[in-house]
């Protein structure tokens, strides 16, 4: 009866509505009543969209596509996107109603999350690393919305377009999931898709350089600290600044890549040994490998600036300077650098080698795409429309957002070619000569990257191997495997487990460099042996290990129970 009621008056206040239309003239409007009609086609837009019940086959976005802006905080300083102005985003705004105000920090992005997170001012979307602590603090702070509530309240499709998977490996004690991940994969995705999978890990070498003296085999210490050698020795300098022999990730207040999960995984050691963790900081190859840097650092090969402004902006002006020799680096990181310098000349891009090996020469162990991820995204609080958000993610990460993001509108950025939907032939051309260019004019291919689907893409890559980057790409195939079960293994850090996880990751962090500047391998064996020390009689050493063993085990019996549900 109350549904009835409402939808009668509804009906007798569009009915006065047509009435004072018909009756008032022209005033304010056109002489065909254009305006009017404008403003009556939105009422009756509204009122049928306030009458059609939710579906989980359908697109909740669809009921309302009225304009809306969505502030949208990206956790990562380096990224300069925008929306509104290219070809993808404006196809989205137009059919969803959506812009985006992208918030980025200027500065610390930690400091800036801390900060909005102290005050609550979370804006609508967030997005940044899974492995941030804030994401669980946030969690933990009722500051962000359970993506499943709101899905059943507002957009029940979201579980049609979710991946199951997903979902269940974020789920949380309480049952609920707050945030969603781009570029995840899934034991299933591995079964079909392992062979076409990548990894952004990689050694690099500077093409023209490396070719000039002789390839050398970089992946013995004698190879690596050679070459390094001979490459600051034959080419001192690039366009009169001096050459850098190795460059790697920044050293932040938890660690580098580079020579952590990298070099470990370059030189393939494991992660655990007959179902126990393995502290892989410890490993004897590995150390061995870090005391080559540090032989590396005492041979000037390593400035003092690897040290203290290798920021992401910084390394992007040197590495288009192309100064440096090599790099453990992430490729993608560097694509668009790569791909002007090879318009510039071929032979002065980065190519991916074999670098630092094990003594065995086994195969690199390199990180694919895990089921956790890159980043999650989560909705704040204090998110304007509950209802527009979940249904605007509901969109971006379907396969009908996905496709959107990454290809655009049909006949203006893509069509179907050869039976395949792909990027028309100028379109393709910008994205393989000017990625810059292409991202201004089109803001395709991963230009908003928050809610894309690796996998889902692979369908619409048609092309998409041209050099520099095939090259790089095609070295880590094979070489590249799932490493989900050890994700999120880290204790809560708001736990006495979690708190002193992080002061030893800490400690790492700052004991890491002092390896590295020691004067000599047995000063080198002094300072580890003294953070050994201190890491195993912390009083909460022995819960850290068991909290990471049994996260570890949840994780393997999750993941078994998705290849055989």
């Amino acid at each position: 009866m109350g549904k009835m009621r409402k939808s009668a008056l509804l009906l007798l206040a569009l009915m006065m509505c047509w009435t004072m239309v018909s009756c008032s003239g022209n005033t304010g409007t056109s002489s065909n009543g254009t305006a009017d009609d404008t403003i009556l086609n939105a009422n009756l837009k509204k009122a049928d969209a306030s009458q059609m019940k939710l579906s989980p086959d359908e697109p909740a976005w669809k009921l309302d596509t009225t304009p809306i802006t969505f502030d949208w905080y990206i956790n990562f300083d380096w990224f300069t996107g925008k929306w509104g102005g290219n070809a993808v985003s404006d196809y989205i705004t137009k059919k969803t109603g959506v812009s985006l105000n992208f918030i980025v920090p200027a500065g610390d992005a930690g400091e800036k999350l801390n900060t909005m997170m102290s005050a609550r001012s979370l804006p609508d979307f967030i997005t940044l690393g899974w492995y941030e602590d804030s994401v669980q603090k946030m969690i933990n702070g009722d500051m962000v919305l359970p993506l499943n509530e709101l899905a059943e309240q507002y957009d029940p499709y979201f579980f049609k377009v979710a991946d199951s998977e997903k979902l269940n490996w974020y789920t949380q004690a309480d049952g609920n999931v707050y945030s969603y991940p781009n570029a995840s994969s899934s034991p299933a995705d591995y079964q079909k898709y392992g062979k076409l999978f990548t990894s952004n890990q990689t050694f690099v070498v500077r093409k023209d350089m490396y070719e000039a003296l002789g390839k050398p085999d970089m992946s013995t210490p004698e190879g690596f600290l050679g070459a390094l050698k001979a490459a600051k020795e034959k080419f001192p300098e690039v366009d009169g600044q001096p050459l850098i022999p190795i460059g790697m990730h920044e050293f932040t207040e938890t660690g580098n890549y580079s020579l952590e999960s990298y070099l470990q995984n370059f030189l393939a050691i494991p992660q655990q040994k007959n179902g126990k963790l393995y502290d892989r900081r410890s490993d004897p190859t590995y150390l061995k490998w870090l005391k080559v840097f540090r032989q590396a650092n005492e041979d000037g090969l390593m400035p003092t600036d690897v040290y203290i402004d290798e920021k992401r902006l910084e390394k992007d002006e040197k590495i288009a300077q192309g100064r440096y020799f090599a790099m453990l680096y992430q490729w993608s990181d560097f694509t668009e650098i790569n791909q002007a310098l090879y318009q510039k000349d071929p032979n002065k891009v980065y190519i991916a080698i074999d670098g630092p090996a094990n003594d065995a020469h086994d195969a690199p162990t390199l990180a694919g795409n895990g089921v956790s991820g890159w980043t999650v995204t989560l909705i704040s609080k204090n998110v304007k429309d509950k209802k527009r958000a979940i249904a605007f993610l509901s969109y971006l990460l379907s396969e009908e957002g996905n496709k959107d993001l990454y290809l655009g509108e049909k006949g203006v950025t893509y069509d179907t070619i050869d039976g395949k939907d792909q990027f028309l032939p100028e379109v393709m051309q910008l994205l393989n000569t000017n990625r810059q260019a292409f991202d201004s004019k089109y803001g395709g291919s991963y230009r908003y990257w928050m809610l894309m689907d690796t996998n889902m893409n692979l369908a619409w890559m048609t092309g998409m191997d041209a050099e520099p980057s095939k090259q790089i790409t095609d070295w880590t195939r094979g070489k590249t495997i799932s490493m989900s079960e050890f994700e999120n293994l880290d204790p809560d850090p708001t736990t006495k487990e979690g708190i002193a996880q992080g002061k030893n990751t800490r400690l790492w962090a700052e004991t890491l460099p002092k390896l590295l500047m020691s004067k000599s391998d047995a000063e080198f064996d002094r300072l580890f042996a003294e953070f050994m020390k201190i890491t195993t009689e912390d009083p909460e050493y022995g819960a850290i290990v068991a909290s990471r063993q049994a996260a570890y085990e949840r994780n393997v019996q999750k993941l078994q129970s998705s290849l055989n549900p």
